[in-house]
């Protein structure tokens, strides 16, 4: 998290609270429902779409109204996106069908790994170069296995109205980048209630969770793709980096 901004500690009314039960419960329902056929998919070594169809399960039961503005990414794609909360993940996944990149500290808890591990995560070592080889490898499973891969290197969420300098680290699995792989900036933009959705300052995890699930308007969310990178702006990740903030700052401008 970042301490941009200080969230608002509130207290849920009744009718928060009922709709934070209801929705909890409807995702439980859809876990249950998605894990049968996920484990005979990869029981049968078959493309395993059910991590992603059920995180747009969750996005959608969270309430988000989402908007799509620009092409959506065909083919292999390299997307490279700012992070406000933790609506950002279901969002995208069901935009786009995406894995996610996720720094290594992640994988440190074991049913939390597990969990990532199901929807093709690929773990980045910032400070491990004789690993970036295995993360290399990594990253073209993720984008082969489900034609998308995402990541937020800004290392951590911001308050939605700006951005944090960008990890160029985080990009290194991506130098040089495999051929036929677009690099793609998404914006996600959530217009005037940014500030209310985000996960910034002290707020708990949990809190932001719970605080996303009593809302009773629709989250408002629209994602931009914008023109894939290309030339000297793909040479290397420093350039890649730089190249993807100026083009969020400017769609945000």
């Amino acid at each position: 998290m970042t301490a941009l901004a200080q969230a608002p500690r509130r207290r849920f009314g009744p009718f928060g609270l009922i709709r934070i039960v209801i929705r909890i419960m409807a995702m439980l329902g859809l876990l249950l429902a998605c894990l049968p056929p996920y484990y005979l998919f990869a029981l049968l070594r078959l493309h395993n779409p059910w991590p992603r169809l059920f995180l747009a399960g969750i996005g959608w039961i969270a309430g988000v109204n989402l908007r799509v503005i620009g092409e959506r990414p065909r083919g292999g794609a390299f997307l490279i996106s700012n992070h406000v909360s933790w609506i950002d993940i279901p969002a995208i996944a069901r935009a786009t069908g995406s894995a996610f990149v996720g720094h290594d500290g992640l994988a440190s808890t074991p049913l939390l790994k597990h969990l990532c591990a199901m929807n093709d995560t690929v773990f980045i070592a910032r400070h491990d170069r004789a690993s970036v080889h295995r993360q290399v490898e990594d990253v073209r499973r993720a984008i082969r296995d489900t034609g998308a891969l995402t990541i937020f290197p800004e290392g951590t969420t911001s308050d939605g109205t700006g951005l944090l300098p960008f990890k160029s680290s985080l990009l290194s699995a991506l130098e040089p980048v495999p051929d036929g792989v677009s690099v793609i900036p998404v914006l996600l933009d959530f217009g005037r209630e940014a500030a209310d959705i985000a996960w910034v300052g002290d707020e708990h995890g949990v809190d932001n969770f719970l605080r996303i699930l009593a809302r009773r308007r629709p989250v408002q969310l629209t994602v931009h793709f914008l023109p894939p990178l290309a030339g000297e702006a793909v040479k290397d990740r420093k350039a890649m980096a730089s190249a993807a903030r100026e083009a969020l700052l400017a769609a945000m401008n």
